[in-house]
């Protein structure tokens, strides 16, 4: 279910929305910047979602294994 919300922006940050996000996108992209913020789990849900892509997730853990074998020899 989606709601229709009215706010109040500054005339630059309208014409910026406008010009690089474009007229009907801007709904979906602040949605996308608040959601972390106010819905519970929403990163939890993020990363079982991601996890279940199994090629990325492998993928990842590809990289992570990779990763040990450079720390013997880093010289910090």
């Amino acid at each position: 279910m989606t709601r229709k919300l009215t706010i109040s922006l500054d005339d630059q940050v309208y014409a910026g929305l406008h010009a690089v996000i474009g007229r009907g996108n801007i709904g979906k992209f602040l949605e996308s910047l608040a959601r972390p913020f106010v819905v519970k789990n929403g990163l939890a849900a993020s990363y079982a979602e991601m996890s279940a892509e199994t090629d990325r997730e492998a993928e990842a853990e590809d990289w992570v294994e990779s990763l040990s074998g450079d720390s013997a020899h880093a010289s910090w």
